[in-house]
């Protein structure tokens, strides 16, 4: 056919519309990383304060530092208030314990589901399924600029892959769960944090994905991803050298001495630093929020006996013990957890004076 043969009527637009988006009943718009933190930037002094606490937590990481790392607060945040409250109370513990403790609020914005549930403020911020993420992403940023107002550093885990490029500047330390340590992903996202960043053993229990987590984030990649103008980029990173395991427990606990030993010679074996950061909830505490505090016991007898591998403690702890349901039409009890069950924070004091008393023993060996 010759160009003057060709058809005169215009091919139609071809319709993607059976192939594509076929289970998608929505698309809305997302605020930019960049439109947040000019809306909520970063005041010097809280800047600073991620800065040096930064720096704590590596030297601690690197055995330049004796103290223990402890991470504790709620199971996850549900309530601006409440977790002001709380961030309060933990920061005169804090500062009266400093010489011993490197304390670090546990501010959790998402929630891995074993199947569905709530999945977290910045999801479902208003808790009843309207999924306001634009303003969960809003409400958390504003959080952790309250908190650090206050003098106290924050932690958090990161499970979305975007949610970092909104609140990742004001966080001191970040873990990557169990249900993800083994992702790709999460171990690329690690590479290029610019925070210290903990890998939980997997949920079975096993530690070597943790250990490989710690090689790979160690590791430069280049990945697709957002940057904080809301463009698709390609990132490239330099690799996490302040990356470190811990243990949560699997089918059985692994707080005891003969976990962190084997943990210790399995890191040996693969040329990292042998320590442990010890989460005292979650299996390790068989999903029994008082035994916590009996796991606590346990660790600080370690500890105290000069061990000095262990280099932290996870701690869930909230206002008021237990846990709650979230259930439409009915008010949620003032203080208590939404997620996992908490022990009270009258509970957490005694726990973090004996951590404490443990690192002052340790230090006199």
């Amino acid at each position: 056919m010759t160009h003057c043969d060709r058809p005169t009527t215009p091919p139609s637009t071809h319709d993607t519309t059976r192939i594509d988006d076929l289970r998608i009943k929505a698309v809305r718009p997302l605020i930019t990383p960049a439109i947040l933190e000019e809306w909520l930037p970063a005041p010097d002094a809280a800047q600073a304060l991620v800065e040096a606490s930064r720096t704590q937590i590596s030297r601690v990481l690197h055995g330049q530092d004796d103290r223990l790392i402890v991470v504790v607060g709620p199971c996850s945040i549900h309530d601006h208030d409440q977790a002001m409250e709380y961030a309060r109370l933990l920061k005169k513990e804090a500062d009266a314990l400093a010489e011993n403790l490197l304390v670090v609020m546990r501010v959790y914005f998402e929630k891995p589901r074993t199947t569905v549930g709530w999945k977290g403020y910045i999801n479902d911020p208003h808790l009843d399924g309207s999924f306001a993420i634009n303003e969960g992403l809003e409400k958390a940023r504003t959080l952790l600029l309250d908190i650090l107002a206050l003098g106290l550093p924050v932690g958090t885990e990161f499970l979305d892959l975007l949610s970092p490029q909104y609140i990742s500047d004001l966080v001191s330390w970040a873990a990557i769960g169990a249900r993800t340590t083994e992702s790709q992903s999460h171990r690329q996202l690690a590479s290029g944090l610019s925070c210290p960043v903990g890998f939980k053993n997997g949920t079975d229990g096993g530690v070597k994905v943790a250990v490989d987590a710690i090689l790979a984030a160690q590791s430069e990649h280049a990945f697709m991803g957002m940057t904080k103008m809301g463009q698709a980029a390609i990132f490239e990173t330099r690799g996490n050298h302040d990356c470190h395991v811990i243990l949560r427990g699997g089918k059985t606990p692994n707080y005891s001495a003969t976990d962190v030993q084997a943990t210790c010679e399995l890191l040996g074996k693969s040329g990292q630093r042998p320590q442990v950061m010890i989460d005292l909830s979650h299996a390790n505490s068989s999903k029994q929020h008082a035994r916590q505090i009996a796991v606590a016991e346990d660790v600080a007898q370690q500890v105290a006996a000069g061990d000095a591998r262990i280099t932290g403690v996870m701690i869930e702890s909230h206002l008021q013990e237990g846990r709650q349901d979230i259930v439409a039409g009915q008010p949620l009890q003032q203080g208590v957890s939404v997620t996992d069950a908490c022990i009270s924070f009258a509970q957490t004091v005694p726990v973090l004076q004996q951590l404490a008393a443990a690192v002052r023993a340790r230090r006199a060996i």
